[in-house]
């Protein structure tokens, strides 16, 4: 027969209460992510200088700011720069860096999600794996400053 099994309830009484005293304290030790005391994010007005065509197709240099985009970890903007109807320069204007992770995060998710917006020409990119959050904000907003640049 098990040694649990046999009339001993002191046991099982103490090793349940030993197993629920590890679980609070290993809960106690968790440091949860603190949010930013305050954010505030200004949206500069899209900006342009450009002019259209009868065909549709936006001739000129173009610079337009997407909408800012609220994440988990904090507010995601991007602006482009389109010339002759194509992304030439693509620029994240806000994105999460209040503490070093996201830091970390952001310095090689940042420029693959440049990189991919100017290869695909549209908001269609891929999720940089190890930063969801800040791919989808991008993503987002990039699409609204293409909306915008009427793209």
């Amino acid at each position: 027969m098990h040694a649990l099994k046999k009339n001993r309830p002191f046991r099982r009484i103490m090793l349940a209460s030993a197993a629920t005293v590890s679980g609070v304290v290993m809960l106690l030790t968790l440091k949860p992510h603190t949010a930013p005391e305050s954010v505030s994010v200004t949206a500069p007005a899209p900006s342009s200088s450009s002019s259209a065509s009868g065909s549709g197709t936006v001739k000129g240099s173009k610079t337009v700011t997407g909408e800012s985009v609220q994440t988990r970890w904090g507010p995601v903007q991007v602006r482009i720069t389109v010339v002759d109807g194509k992304i030439t320069d693509v620029t994240a204007v806000t994105y999460p860096q209040e503490n070093p992770r996201d830091q970390q995060i952001n310095a090689y998710a940042i420029p693959q999600l440049r990189s991919e917006a100017l290869a695909a020409q549209s908001a269609e990119i891929d999720t940089v794996s190890g930063a969801t959050y800040t791919s989808d904000g991008y993503r987002q907003s990039l699409q609204s400053a293409l909306d915008s640049a009427g793209l």
